[in-house]
């Protein structure tokens, strides 16, 4: 993949984080779903603003992974590409015609 279709990538994965729900689809785990609504938030908005990207945990720079500690719960969230029909793996996850976002945020024990 070129270094324009990486920071393409990473720039339409940033933009799936900060408006979750309308660029991608959002899935939160059983885990995620369990707490407080409030906790929820707080978390929702540390994915938003996340920008602890490095190479152990973005070493193909499409920022689509993230982990943070919250309330002494380690936190997961990632980012999948698939086709329009949900059904498939996109083939170019550039190209937000032929890709859907999906941004799972989960509690790190249930990876």
């Amino acid at each position: 993949m070129t270094n324009t279709n990486t920071n393409r990538i990473a720039e339409l994965n940033d933009l799936c984080r900060k408006a979750m729900g309308v660029t991608g689809r959002l899935f939160q785990t059983e885990g995620i779903e369990a707490l407080p609504l409030p906790v929820q938030s707080a978390i929702r908005e540390k994915v938003e603003t996340f920008g602890s990207f490095n190479e152990d945990n973005d070493p193909h720079g499409e920022h689509d992974f993230g982990s943070f500690e919250h309330e002494g719960e380690r936190i997961f969230w990632k980012i999948d590409y698939y086709a329009p029909d949900l059904e498939h793996g996109s083939e170019n996850p550039a190209d937000p015609k032929q890709t859907v976002r999906v941004l799972t945020i989960m509690l790190a024990l249930e990876y």
